[in-house]
């Protein structure tokens, strides 16, 4: 039989094309939403709101797998804690009480400690302290609040900038849309590091694991860890911030501001991920391009 996954935020840029590359792999998808007739097409809708304990034990009954993908960034720190961290633990032990075998967890790469003095970084890596900003440190928070759930295998994924198009997508649309209006998002360290990763490509490690695709270890390098909790980062390259910020600059038709200041440049590490298997498709050309087009560039 095919699996069954519930994607939660099944309507945003991240959470609808899990969808689709579920159905691609011929899972029986359920996507959760907010609000009626956004989830993608052919996909069996549920709304409601999966912070409260009830509709989320309904929402994930009869499941094989859980793929929660809500944070509300750009919100206040107490709707971050709120949404992100209370809510996703929420429906964390809602899918363990119902026989559940994986959640897959959509983190960030943000957890991480990038201080210009950090060097390479990777799973193991020392995260953000409770001075970094409210997105990183309720991020932070809500892994730890999910790793506290017994009874289910548990992955982060932990990706950098995802790029991709859509009206909500950050890299593609809402950083570009402020830098062509205000001089202050214009500014970057041109030599500074720039992870980043295409959001067909998270997508598609993301129904992986859902789907059982990636079998379970004890070894956290060569699988999820069976009834742990194994953070994984999703990263297609780290190239430089110029070649994002001048790359929408030049579309957006402004100029970038390089700024003389420390910055981290070293690499995010991807191993953990490839030897599991994933292959990134979308290059940084490819990428690029699509962004310009995107842009009218």
């Amino acid at each position: 039989m095919p699996a069954t996954v519930v994607v939660v935020g099944a309507n945003g840029l991240v959470g609808s094309q899990v969808c689709l590359a579920l159905r691609e792999r011929g899972a029986d998808v359920h996507g959760v939403v907010r609000r009626a007739g956004t989830a993608p097409d052919g996909i069996d809708e549920v709304v409601g709101d999966f912070t409260d304990p009830e509709f989320a034990a309904q929402a994930v009954a009869g499941a094989d797998a859980v793929v929660t993908t809500v944070h509300p960034m750009g919100s206040d720190r107490g709707t971050q804690e709120q949404v992100g961290v209370i809510g996703t633990a929420t429906l964390a032990r809602a899918a363990a009480a119902a026989g559940v075998d994986r959640l897959v967890h959509l983190s960030t790469a943000a957890v991480y400690d990038r201080s210009p003095s950090a060097g390479d970084v990777s799973e193991t890596s020392a995260l953000v302290g409770d001075d970094a900003n409210d997105y990183a440190v309720t991020k932070r928070d809500t892994e730890a609040a999910v790793a506290e759930v017994d009874g289910i295998t548990r992955v982060l994924l932990r990706p950098p900038a995802i790029l991709g198009p859509g009206p909500t997508s950050v890299w593609n649309t809402l950083r570009p849309a402020g830098m062509r209006d205000d001089e202050a998002n214009r500014h970057a360290a041109a030599d500074g590091s720039w992870p980043w990763v295409h959001v067909t490509d998270l997508a598609a490690l993301a129904a992986d694991i859902a789907v059982g695709a990636i079998a379970a270890s004890t070894d956290p390098e060569r699988g999820p860890v069976e009834g742990g909790c194994t953070p994984v980062s999703v990263v297609a390259g780290t190239d430089r911030q110029r070649d994002y910020f001048q790359t929408v600059a030049d579309a957006v038709g402004v100029d970038p501001v390089w700024d003389d200041r420390p910055a981290w440049t070293g690499q995010l590490r991807g191993d953990r991920a490839r030897a599991w298997g994933w292959t990134p498709r979308v290059d940084l050309d490819a990428a690029l391009d699509e962004l310009r087009t995107g842009l009218g560039g």
